[in-house]
């Protein structure tokens, strides 16, 4: 059932959260005497309310309010069959959410649906899912959200509007630190106005961009769950709540397997957002200890769907026998994502990366030249700015807005950032060790204290020697890195690889107990409230942050972004930050990919132009039953 087209602001009727079941009918008859005194006060301050059915932070949604599905999706593709993917190392926990607790299983946070979400052709919008309407002022002072009433958890039971009240107020309060941190700060209250009602106010002083689109990223829990099993967000558990999306747990093997099934009551199959998605049965998911094994595993047909990361592999190692008899096909897809900011990340947190001249003189012991060509086979591109290939990258000198937004916080930057072009990676020969960039490297080491002694290796005034350890988890990185371990040798470091399991490295990772890993940062085509999480001062020991980088300057466009009220202006900020950042040389860009590498089993269909933002293949890729009876008529699948 629709709600009214316009709805006015309500007074908040605030009770402890344990209590507002039990005082349900007092809490109404006090709203009822709310809500006449709102409709009141919106008329005396004649402020337009918008009602939607999506938000975009910039600009017009693509689809209309009544549209049926979306443009990229088989409206008519089957159901049914099994998709099976593959994951290294082992899980000992289903919740995905404990972010510091335990290694979550993959897909773990398939059975949880938030309250709107994006397409896959569009950035900066999203759309109701589980609301109906959203409704907010020209001010976006606050927002509500009418939800829908047909929504149910796959326990059977209803999903209310004091549900989304409750899984607000436990991601706040038992979620990563550093969202209970911020979320406190933008958000003044929330209240279920009523079952199906919910309503934000955000803080004063607080900038509204992003605001909406946040809070209506929230995941709906089962309160009721919740308070029977005494569960805790933040606890290592394969206990799992009910959730509302369209597949559900059916079963585990701890460290070996995982199986969701498509609930068949998911209360969403026919609405716009579904119609096309959701097409399988089962998805499995296979653990294996290392890539050569799962790799073994896929040429035997153990598992069905492979997204192959290595350039290795991909040039060398498909020419098994599936692939020749055509049961497996090879398919290279463009993804307009933005890859994410990886590469050679060195912990500031230690202070012997303190100085800029040693970060920038350990960068300079990567080839990435001779690594590409040689190791690589020529396959990938080097990474420059942390939002490659898009208009959020800095390029060139500053000019315009970006260079006037520079010059505000010019008394917290290097005066060359105002004027020379932006940070690119260095150039290296065609050999291993290129002995130009060992010459600047040295000359960068020793104006920072540390000078070559008799045995090569570099010291400061103290005599200590500068060590480094590498920390790995992967075997498949071990000829990509330790030519660099190498070179990092010739230059005089105490340079060493230390691959570890899963399990410790999992352990290290998230202490921050390292001093170099291949890591970095998720990026997007648009940034907005989650900027400071991931480069902000605030922030510095967030999960998100695993360089633990910092800087006043970053902190000021941070603010900037995060309340710009166009693309324009919110993109020459990104500009400005991804000018400094890499200035400061804490990740040695190293390579990406502007494709998608995929192999899978004949089996699997999927709609022939792909939207710019996702592969799809668990979303909206199809089974087709009459290839799979023919696979397995020949053996070509376990």
């Amino acid at each position: 059932m629709h709600r009214p087209a316009q709805r006015l602001p309500r007074t908040r009727v605030a009770f402890p959260a344990k209590d507002r079941t039990r005082l349900w009918f007092t809490g109404t008859a006090i709203m009822i005497g709310g809500v006449l005194w709102a409709h009141q006060a919106l008329a005396d301050s004649h402020e337009t309310i918008i009602t939607s059915h999506g938000f975009s932070n910039f600009g017009e949604l693509a689809y209309p309010a009544d549209f049926t599905q979306l443009d990229y999706v088989n409206p008519d593709a089957p159901k049914g069959g099994e998709i099976a993917i593959w994951a290294q190392g082992t899980f000992d926990s289903m919740n995905p959410f404990a972010t510091q607790r335990g290694t979550p299983g993959r897909l773990s946070s398939i059975p949880y649906e938030r309250v709107m979400t994006p397409t896959a052709d569009e950035v900066g919008s999203a759309y109701c899912l589980l609301c109906e309407t959203i409704e907010y002022p020209e001010s976006q002072d606050w927002v509500i959200f009418n939800m829908r009433r047909d929504v149910i958890f796959s326990d059977g039971t209803p999903m209310t509007a004091q549900d989304m009240v409750f899984s607000h107020e436990l991601l706040r309060d038992e979620g990563t630190p550093s969202y209970g941190s911020y979320v406190k700060q933008v958000i003044a209250s929330v209240e279920a106005l009523d079952d199906y009602t919910v309503k934000f106010v955000f803080a004063e002083g607080i900038p509204r961009k992003g605001l909406i689109s946040l809070v209506g990223s929230t995941p709906v829990w089962s309160e009721a769950w919740y308070e029977e099993t005494g569960a805790k967000l933040d606890e290592s558990r394969f206990e799992i709540s009910p959730g509302t999306g369209p597949y559900m747990l059916d079963s585990y093997d701890a460290g070996r397997r995982i199986v969701y099934r498509r609930n068949p009551d998911y209360w969403g199959a026919d609405h716009p957002l579904s119609v096309g998605h959701y097409n399988f049965d089962t998805i499995r998911v296979e653990y294996f200890a290392d890539t050569t094994t799962a790799f073994e595993a896929f040429k035997s047909g153990e598992y069905t769907f492979r997204q192959e990361n290595s350039s290795l592999t991909w040039a060398t190692g498909y020419d098994f026998p599936a692939l020749t008899n055509e049961w497996v096909v090879q398919d290279v897809v463009p993804v307009g994502t933005v890859p994410n900011a990886t590469g050679f990340l060195l912990n500031l947190r230690n202070p012997k990366f303190d100085d800029v001249r040693v970060r920038e003189a350990l960068g300079l012991m990567y080839n990435f030249t001779w690594t590409n060509d040689t190791l690589q086979y020529g396959l990938f591109q080097q990474r420059e700015s942390f939002w490659q290939g898009s208009a959020l990258a800095a390029t060139g000198v500053p000019e315009g807005r970006e260079l006037e937004l520079l010059q505000t916080v010019a008394d917290l930057i290097d005066p060359s950032l105002l004027t020379d072009p932006a940070v690119t990676p260095h150039t290296s020969g065609e050999r291993q060790l290129d002995r130009g960039n060992l010459r600047a490297a040295l000359a960068l080491m020793e104006d920072a204290g540390w000078v070559a002694g008799d045995d090569g290796m570099l010291r400061n005034a103290a005599g200590e020697a500068f060590t480094l350890e590498f920390l790995s988890v992967s075997p498949s990185f071990d000829r990509i890195i330790m030519p660099y371990i190498d070179n990092l040798k010739r230059l005089g470091v105490d340079a060493v690889y230390n691959r570890v399991d899963p399990a410790q490295y999992q352990l290290r990772s998230q202490t921050f107990d390292y001093e170099m890993i291949y890591d970095g940062y998720t990026s997007g085509l648009e940034e907005g409230s989650g900027l400071g999480q991931k480069y902000g001062s605030e922030d510095v020991d967030d999960v998100f942050n695993p360089a633990g980088f910092s800087h006043p300057a970053v902190d000021a466009l941070i603010d900037f972004v995060e309340g710009a009220e166009s693309y324009d202006e919110m993109a020459a900020g990104v500009r400005a930050i991804d000018r400094i950042m890499r200035a400061e040389r804490f990740i040695t860009p190293a390579w990406y990919l502007g494709n998608r590498w995929l192999a899978y089993y004949d089996m699997f269909e999927r709609p022939e132009e792909l939207p710019p933002y996702a592969i799809g293949e668990l979303d909206f890729w199809w089974y087709n039953a009459e290839k799979a009876d023919e696979l397995r008529a020949v053996g070509a699948l376990r």
